[in-house]
């Protein structure tokens, strides 16, 4: 079942139309921004766009307005990311009074600057979100586009991106701070520049040399010498950083049907990867049922197709439950076969690893995840891609957009998009979250630490328990949230170079 995002876009132009009659509320009105708080919980709500407008200053704030660091006091939630910077700038929103999926937007937006190897304006990806008052899980599902043919000339054809459109969707289903604002870190850090962290280094290490035969790459991601941007180096993106302004300002839709559209048409036919704007314009999101399954009274969801690595985690969780045979072997091989089933290989049962058909699935392209929670127990978790390490290795020239790699075409495949989530029903509560990466092990790393910490294993040690080359981004609340939070964790995978922020501000 497809939802259409028409009326959550709606519901979002009304948010933004009922903030503009509280502004003009309070302005023609400054009585009411003095008024006493009611104390009735109604009567509370009914005033709180007004509150909102008048600055929402009181003594348990600090005197800070929502949408300043350091608004929101005490527990924040947690978040996930397999890059430092996204994590922390994921960690802001949340104190600037954010929900999860502000969070998860602006650390989706901060990727594609930070580790614009496996996340980009150029891929796309897919996420979960539950929303505790909605009581049930979405999942958004914006995958790089295939193409319909290869263009004539397109040497490095380049799948359709879907990314800004993607968080565009996830921010309109349950975004509370302004989607402009939710740029702006992504786009100062590609302006003024970042510093180039351990995760990032590695993945410019391994593809150097076939990278920097582009100009644009080599301009953004070479230092003195002509070698890769080391830890800890400046890494300046300005072309990339004026494109997100562009976003802000004009608004997402302009990289599909506007005038960046017809810019990303005209450059990306210099780097090989021939678009159109009638591709771009015809890329939406989808919003659909994730598959589930019930463990008791908690409902586990996971990614649904085309994110075919939440089919392949979701056969590796069930595989663990049942306890057949050496557990990480039988699941791995249940993923793998439910992977190669769903891309149209013949059927057949793994139950071992030693099972598996020469090659696995192939090479697969590498991902990146994160997990987050707010305060009031929405959580988000997401996989983002490029369909290869910095997708076709190219960059539209003059926007500072690295281009992913079309799926289908020559050797590349899909990522194996790989996120599970917790929930109860009957508490209508966050249980726990999962995130994963790491090619062919990308299923496990989602499969296996959620079946742990549901199993009463420590999230520290859960999140480090997938085979390698996965990693996991993992939230785990073991008394629900809304709940106990001082029970909750935000864990990264201690093998990877990522960061796990937030729980309490004081």
């Amino acid at each position: 079942m497809t939802t259409s995002l028409v009326p959550a876009i709606e519901k979002a132009r009304g948010r933004d139309m009922a903030a503009s009659l509280a502004r003009s509320a309070s302005s023609a009105h400054p009585e009411a921004c003095n008024a006493r708080r009611p104390t009735h919980r109604f009567a509370a709500l009914a005033l709180l766009p007004v509150l909102a407008a008048c600055g929402a200053t009181d003594s348990s704030t600090g005197g800070l307005q929502a949408g300043q660091e350091g608004f929101v006091r005490g527990f924040l939630g947690g978040v996930a990311a397999e890059e430092p910077r996204a994590a922390l700038i994921a960690r802001d929103v949340l104190s600037a009074g954010g929900s999860a999926a502000d969070a998860a937007v602006a650390a989706g937006f901060a990727l594609s600057v930070t580790l614009p190897s496996r996340a980009g304006l150029g891929g796309g990806g897919a996420c979960l979100l539950y929303v505790p008052s909605r009581n049930e899980v979405e999942a958004i599902v914006f995958p790089p586009g295939p193409r319909a043919s290869v263009p004539a000339g397109a040497d490095r054809p380049a799948a359709v991106p879907l990314m800004a459109r993607g968080l565009f969707a996830l921010h309109a289903r349950a975004g509370r701070r302004p989607f402009e604002e939710l740029i702006v870190p992504a786009e100062q850090a590609a302006r003024f520049g970042t510093e180039v962290s351990r995760a990032f280094a590695a993945d410019l290490a391994a593809v150097a040399g076939p990278l920097f035969a582009d100009p644009g790459a080599a301009a953004a991601f070479a230092g003195p010498g002509g070698q890769p941007l080391a830890p800890g180096a400046r890494m300046t993106q300005v072309d990339l950083g004026s494109t997100l302004a562009t976003l802000r300002t004009a608004g997402v839709g302009d990289l599909y049907q506007g005038a960046l559209a017809r810019r990303i048409e005209e450059t990306s036919r210099a780097a090989g990867g021939m678009l159109t704007v009638p591709e771009l314009r015809e890329a939406v999101p989808r919003v659909v049922q994730p598959l589930q399954a019930r463990l008791g009274n908690d409902v586990v969801s996971f990614l649904p197709p085309p994110a075919d690595g939440g089919l392949a985690a979701a056969a590796a969780f069930a595989a663990l439950q049942a306890g057949t045979g050496a557990p990480g072997a039988a699941a791995r091989g249940e993923a793998v076969a439910a992977a190669w089933r769903a891309r149209g290989g013949e059927p057949m049962t793994l139950l071992a690893s030693a099972d598996l058909p020469a090659g696995g699935l192939g090479l697969l392209p590498a991902s990146t995840g994160l997990a987050v929670v707010d305060r009031d127990g929405m959580a988000v978790t997401c996989a983002f891609t490029m369909n290869n390490l910095f997708g076709t290795g190219r960059i539209a020239p003059g926007t500072g957009v690295l281009l992913a790699a079309a799926p289908g075409i020559g050797q590349v495949q899909s990522a194996l998009l790989s996120a599970g989530l917790v929930h109860s029903p009957n508490l209508r509560a966050f249980r726990a979250a999962a995130a994963g990466s790491g090619q062919q092990a990308a299923p496990m790393a989602v499969a296996l630490p959620l079946s742990q910490v549901m199993g009463g294993v420590a999230p520290a040690q859960a999140a480090g328990s997938a085979p390698e080359p996965g990693r996991t981004q993992l939230l785990s609340c073991p008394r629900y949230l809304p709940g106990d939070a001082n029970a909750c964790q935000a864990v990264t995978d201690p093998r990877g170079a990522g960061l796990a922020a937030g729980a309490v501000d004081r």
